[in-house]
């Protein structure tokens, strides 16, 4: 248990004279960090700096869902576009775009959705031009 504070000693005092007494000691030593700058010291005050820091850590994103619906039909279209067969084109075309109806018919939250479901037969045309040219 730590010890009290000496009545008549002011709180500053008494802290740095443990502190002091720590450094004494060594028990700042090993502490993680030692002797390497502040990481983002010189960026802006954040309020969320520790939720970032954390996701960044973690390797973790969030985005809404609407954006993070975007993003899945950018990779799926990319996906298409490299795909082995015709068959594999239309199937993940098609899966894409049940995707996409259900969440027009459903909502999602975050930013519009502007997204409409894909022409398979038009990314068939464009993975035909791509492939057999």
């Amino acid at each position: 248990m730590t010890e009290r504070k000496p009545p008549g000693v002011s709180f500053e005092t008494w802290i740095d004279r443990q502190i002091r007494e720590a450094m004494e000691r060594g028990e700042f030593d090993d502490l993680p960090g030692t002797g390497k700058p502040i990481p983002d010291l010189d960026k802006p005050y954040d309020e969320l700096w520790w939720v970032k820091q954390k996701l960044r850590r973690e390797n973790v994103s969030y985005l809404p869902p609407t954006l993070a619906l975007r993003k899945e039909a950018e990779d799926a279209l990319a996906a298409a576009s490299a795909a082995e067969s015709e068959h594999e084109v239309r199937r993940i075309v098609a899966d894409i775009n049940e995707t996409i109806r259900k969440a027009i018919r459903t909502g999602l939250s975050g930013p519009p959705l502007n997204l409409m479901p894909f022409d398979v037969e038009r990314v068939v045309r464009e993975w035909r031009r791509e492939h057999w040219d």
